[in-house]
């Protein structure tokens, strides 16, 4: 599900980013949830700050710098993660192409990626999956971040139950600084 581009104009960006969106619908979810599962769907929660945790006792364990967590990041992970919830789909363009939703939160970067993910019950259920996958796991890895946002939705009458969405960023350095992008 993930691409790296270093892209220098908006229409080439933009090119590369559908391509890659078309692609990321080809990995396969998780499977979907029984009955059993779906009564549990009510226990499933997230803690920002403890991902925030997690993720960054991950990427110091490779030697990479922590990331924080970035509100208004947050709020674009919790708005994509409510339209894979009313689209009942896994996906990164359900809430609009990733540039678009990129701007749309007023979110300036050098670098930037999104790890989705659905029917994981638990954050560490997510973040194994993410490493798991070499596309996912780089953006993980992705040194240049330097902040995110995480979020999950929930409904029993979707066909996961659990949808999440990490985003990632690094800080703009200069208005120059061409962006590249990841997880699209």
């Amino acid at each position: 599900m993930t691409f790296r581009a270093f892209v220098r104009s908006r229409p080439a960006l933009i090119a590369l980013a559908m391509a890659s969106l078309l692609a990321a619908c080809a990995m396969e979810p998780p499977s979907p949830i029984d009955s059993r599962l779906a009564r549990e769907l009510g226990n499933v929660h997230l803690d920002p700050v403890a991902a925030e945790s997690a993720i960054n006792a991950y990427r110091s364990s490779r030697g990479l710098e922590p990331l924080r967590l970035d509100p208004a990041l947050t709020a674009m992970a919790q708005r994509q993660a409510d339209a894979m919830v009313a689209g009942d789909a896994l996906s990164h363009t359900v809430g609009g192409p990733f540039l678009t939703r990129l701007a749309a939160a007023g979110i300036v970067a050098t670098e930037a990626g999104e790890n989705l993910g659905a029917g994981y019950f638990t954050l560490d259920e997510a973040m194994a999956g993410w490493r798991g996958s070499a596309e996912h796991d780089a953006n993980l890895r992705m040194a240049g971040a330097t902040r995110m946002g995480v979020a999950i939705a929930k409904s029993p009458h979707t066909h996961y139950g659990v949808y999440w969405a990490l985003e990632l960023a690094a800080d703009q350095q200069r208005p120059s600084d061409a962006l590249r992008t990841s997880g699209l």
